[in-house]
């Protein structure tokens, strides 16, 4: 005995000698979901790199899968680390949203943190925490404050997700600048294998092949289970995407969107990376009423909130999008003129909509792309500012202001403050950024960390203003408006317009957003077009947008009543009214815009298969009025709707908007059937969609003392 363990430390005492580690050995914890179901293990192994893996019910989701970082000047952090001290916690509590899709969120969940050392010098620290919901998975790097670490420049992160198995999946190429591409599904193993072309790219279009994906992607195992991937709480930091290793195709390894030069990320001690967060539900719709994002972010930061008001709006955008006006004042045909403004403020006014969005008043759109050509605060000769904005305030309307960079960021820093004060100045408490184009200066891009500290320092500052915001062309929601609730909303992914000027999208289009965009947070869709043919002001659209040899005359692949389910299933605390005010006019199916919500206290998804299928319903803080939106891809459906979540006991009154018998999107897109009647809990009603359709239904419970007016 003796004579062995004299060798072991003869042999320790050598390899120190000789310069070579000794590695530690293996170790590995482990901590559950609050429900059991999930567990996730964490440790080193013998070469001392991390790793994690998630199982659910005992049968493995992610397999082993590496952790660390490579870093320029220095040596990787990703090998020869020991655990030093494992620390475990758990919470639960509820907090309530000041907005969003439900009134009370519970955070409930159990966390575990490895703090790591590293066994040769320079002996770093690095930090690994894990926290585990019922629903999911977040984890991130912590680097803590240390000399052996101070400055760092991120080559790469070296975080895995290895599958399990060749998941089927959906997801939209991995672009750097955009995000606005149709969803594609297939196996995980033939991911990628897609031209931009193909997908009419906005920005960047060419024969490039992009081989990853970004997030959030969407996927289900073999055994029905359903997994999202994205992130959490990104600040400071480059976006992630996915790309699968060459030789492993299942294993997708987290690629950050470079800098110019290709660093991915620069920062100092001590760090926090964004959470990578995996969703885990049983039934696609699970991922839909998942709050892992939000709960991964910090509590709100803001001293004042009581100007954030969720709203529905309508505005002068549509016309210019059709190439009915245009945003530049040069042709006679300018949008934005203090008459048509007037026009659009008093039809809000008139039904019932809270705000009106203007775009294209300031100069600078006739000198597109070229430096500084807007200063954001000039308004062109036939638009009266403050005119406007002072007949809004005395008909009861917000003013939702308008910025377009045009991709030109320095500028628009450069701007900010005087921009934003003059909106605070006039009574303007909304605001509509855009960030159209290549992004300027060249070699940045729109995903990458520079561009994350500016839609940072925007939304800050827009706080510091009592702006809220809408960010068009944006890094992807990662659950920010928790920490800063007047981050109201977002584009992020293809919208409405593309039916105005290009092939447009599908029917499935909008049955693949819900699983997947719209996991990160709420969507500026714009819904609402009752002239779906675009037909009524053919004469007068000029062709304008060339954008990839897009130019072409559009449509919208949707039936009447789906545009109106719309407002239900795609979440958005701002909801545009996106049609010309012309074709609201008179129309009945205007009625179910005027009274659909934006803010709720419940959601609950009552069917869904990602691509085909969904139906969700609402309940309208304040009213508890019930809205349901249910949407189909090119199939017919009809099946039956039960009615559990009303309260038992209560008698209510619904109307209902559906599909007209002979209603189809590809050449029959507007008969519309309104019907009204009572319905009860635990009743059932028929739901009959038609191809590329849906059907919205009001529910209002009946006081015995103060009927329902009628419609």
């Amino acid at each position: 005995m003796r004579t062995a363990g004299l060798v072991w430390l003869l042999a320790g005492l050598l390899a120190l000698s000789l310069g070579h580690p000794i590695h530690a050995q293996p170790a590995e914890e482990s901590i559950a979901s609050p429900d059991g179901r999930l567990q996730v293990s964490v440790g080193t192994d013998e070469g001392g790199e991390p790793f994690y893996r998630l199982e659910r019910d005992g049968r493995p989701l992610i397999l082993s899968s590496r952790l660390g970082f490579l870093l320029k000047d220095a040596p990787p952090l990703n090998r020869n680390f020991r655990v030093q001290s494992v620390e475990r916690r758990e919470s639960d509590f509820t907090w309530q949203p000041l907005w969003g899709p439900v009134e009370n969120i519970r955070d409930h969940y159990r966390e575990m943190e490895l703090e790591l050392q590293e066994q040769d010098p320079p002996s770093r620290r690095m930090n690994l925490v894990f926290r585990l919901y019922d629903d999911g998975l977040g984890f991130r790097y912590v680097l803590p404050q240390q000399e052996q670490l101070t400055e760092l420049v991120i080559l790469s992160e070296e975080t895995e997700f290895k599958l399990a198995g060749d998941y089927t999946a959906w997801w939209i190429p991995d672009d750097w600048d955009t995000y606005q591409l149709l969803y594609s599904e297939g196996p995980v193993s033939q991911m990628g294998r897609i031209r931009l072309e193909e997908n009419e790219h906005t920005h960047t279009a060419g024969s490039r092949i992009r081989r990853g994906a970004n997030t959030p992607l969407t996927m289900r195992t073999d055994r029905g289970v359903y997994l999202s991937i994205h992130e959490a709480a990104l600040v400071d930091y480059a976006g992630m995407t996915l790309l699968p290793d060459r030789q492993q195709p299942l294993t997708l390894r987290c690629n950050l969107v470079p800098w110019p030069s290709g660093e991915k990320v620069f920062g100092r001690t001590p760090l926090r990376t964004p959470w990578r967060t995996i969703q885990v539900a049983e039934k696609p719709g699970g991922l839909i009423e998942s709050q892992l994002i939000l709960n991964l972010n910090e509590p709100s930061v803001l001293q004042d909130t009581s100007y954030l008001e969720p709203m529905k709006y309508v505005g002068i955008w549509w016309s210019m999008h059709l190439g009915i006006t245009t945003w530049a004042r040069e042709g006679g045909r300018h949008g934005a003129t203090t008459a048509e403004a007037k026009r659009y403020i008093d039809f809000a006014a008139e039904n019932g909509i809270r705000g009106v969005l203007i775009e294209g008043w300031n100069t600078g759109w006739e000198s597109w792309s070229r430096q500084d050509n807007f200063d954001f605060r000039t308004p062109y000769p036939d638009f009266d500012m403050a005119e406007v904005v002072g007949y809004a305030h005395q008909r009861g309307v917000l003013i939702m202001g308008h910025h377009e960079t045009g991709g030109q960021v320095e500028p628009y820093e450069k701007n900010l403050e005087q921009a934003f004060d003059q909106y605070r100045s006039l009574g303007i408490k909304a605001v509509k950024t855009g960030y159209a184009g290549l992004i300027r200066p060249l070699g940045h891009y729109h995903h990458g960390q520079w561009m994350v500290r500016h839609y940072q320092n925007v939304v800050e500052t827009a706080a510091r203003y009592g702006l809220m915001l809408n960010v068009h062309e944006p890094i992807k929601p990662t659950g920010l408006s928790r920490t800063y609730p007047n981050l109201m909303t977002g584009e992020g992914g293809r919208g409405m317009e593309w039916n105005a000027w290009s092939t447009g999208n599908p029917p499935s289009h909008t049955l693949h957003l819900p699983f997947t965009r719209l996991l990160a947070g709420p969507m500026d869709y714009t819904p609402g077009i009752f002239d779906l043919k675009l037909e009524r002001f053919a004469e007068q659209q000029q062709p304008w947008n060339a954008l990839g040899g897009l130019n072409t005359r559009g449509r919208v692949h949707t039936t009447l009543a789906k545009q109106l389910a719309l407002y239900v299933v795609l979440y958005s605390p701002f909801q545009m009214a996106a049609d010309l005010i012309e074709n609201y006019q008179g129309h009945p199916a205007f009625e179910f815009i005027r009274q659909v919500a934006v803010d709720w206290s419940e959601t609950r998804v009552l069917n869904g298969q990602i691509g085909q299928l969904l139906t969700i319903a609402r309940r309208q803080r304040g009213t508890g009025d019930w809205f349901i939106g249910s949407i189909t891809n090119e199939t017919a459906r009809s099946f039956p709707l039960g009615l559990d979540f009303l309260d038992p006991g209560k008698s209510y009154e619904a109307t209902f908007y559906r599909d007209g018998l002979l209603a189809n999107y590809r050449d029959n897109p507007t008969p519309l059937e309104v019907e009204r009647r009572m319905v009860r809990a635990g009743e059932s009603v028929v739901m009959r969609l038609a191809p590329g359709g849906g059907q919205a239904i009001v529910i209002r419970e009946v006081n015995p003392r103060h009927p329902l007016p009628e419609n």
